[in-house]
């Protein structure tokens, strides 16, 4: 039987009848099959990631650093109540330290969104935990000399304690020269008592809010320091270390992300005080580029100028040639 051509209709080849299948049957439990895999893998999982899991390394905290490094504790507080810790002069979304963002030209990203968690160093990491402290007469009268003083007289203890504590050997608040400080060094000692104690942490997590999971606070504090920043570069986490892409010691981490990682180690983002914004825009430059490849041209075109993929799928295109 041949197939008739009519003008203007579609033809297609004659279908195969349809022949039974003649061979074996076998029963086929698909929800064993899927039990017995997710058991499986499960018990792999678990073997595998007790074998090469990545270390579970304890928490920095504000009672550890204080513990631990004394010093540097008070002389970040004294740089929090005078206004030159890190985070007192970071900018958006903190506060509204002038000229502190980095910008992408005249353009200041950081401060686009504006203010969105007001942070005052002085009254939230200082003077706020300690105004709620009680049983502690010394403590009460240094305070009540601190809100009764002007602000320009509280800078000026503040700021020259802070210069005292830096030029003193170790920076230790024992060997301070003897100065106008007012109630400062009591208020200092009270708040590294009080870090000491653990109760420091929980007045920073509690400041306005009920659910205490906003580490907000108290990592920006132990950030201005430098006892966070050491144990950093001691599990290889630094900036200049790859540390974005590295895991704690020597665990492998997240290899795919030395792509964004890699421009901090080169000049000039590795100098630039810009760099976190630099990197962000070659890296969204490079992206729009990735996104854009099957629409410019001759870029398009080098699959077929350079048939990489023919080479590893050549048994596909092995049988539809064959």
């Amino acid at each position: 039987m041949t197939a008739t051509l009519v003008p203007g209709r579609r033809t297609h080849p004659p279908v195969a009848p349809t022949v039974p299948w003649a061979g074996r049957y076998r029963e086929y439990d698909l929800v064993k099959e899927f039990v017995v895999a997710l058991v499986g893998v499960a018990l792999l999982t678990a073997a595998l990631a007790g074998i090469f899991s990545s270390p579970d390394v304890p928490q920095a905290t504000l009672a550890q650093w204080s513990t631990a490094a004394p010093a540097d504790f008070v002389l970040t507080a004294a740089a929090e109540l005078d206004g030159t810790s890190g985070s007192a002069t970071y900018g958006a979304p903190y506060n509204r330290t002038p000229d502190a963002a980095q910008k992408l030209g005249p353009v200041s990203l950081q401060h686009l969104a504006g203010v969105t968690t007001p942070i005052s160093t002085a009254t939230d990491f200082v003077v706020g935990p300690l105004d709620g402290t009680v049983g502690d007469p010394a403590l009460k009268t240094a305070l009540g000399q601190w809100h009764a003083a002007p602000a320009a007289q509280r800078q000026a203890w503040a700021t020259a304690y802070d210069e005292a504590l830096q030029a003193a050997p170790d920076n230790a608040a024992a060997q301070v020269a003897a100065g106008d400080y007012g109630p400062v060094p009591v208020m200092l000692n009270s708040l590294l008592g009080l870090a000491r104690g653990g109760a420091l942490e929980g007045a920073l997590l509690l400041q306005g809010r009920f659910y205490r999971s906003d580490y907000t606070k108290p990592l920006l504090f132990l950030a201005d320091g430098t006892y966070l920043e050491e144990r950093a570069r001691a599990e290889h986490l630094g900036g200049d270390q790859w540390g974005m892409m590295n895991e704690t010691g020597s665990y492998p981490g997240q290899a795919w992300l030395w792509l964004y990682t890699f421009w901090y180690q080169v000049k000039p983002f590795s100098t630039s005080d810009n760099a976190d914004v630099l990197v962000w825009a070659v890296m969204a430059v490079l992206s729009l580029g990735l996104i854009c490849v099957p629409f410019l041209p001759g870029v398009r075109s080098l699959p077929r100028w350079i048939p990489v993929h023919r080479l590893i799928w050549r048994d596909y295109y092995r049988r539809s040639t064959g």
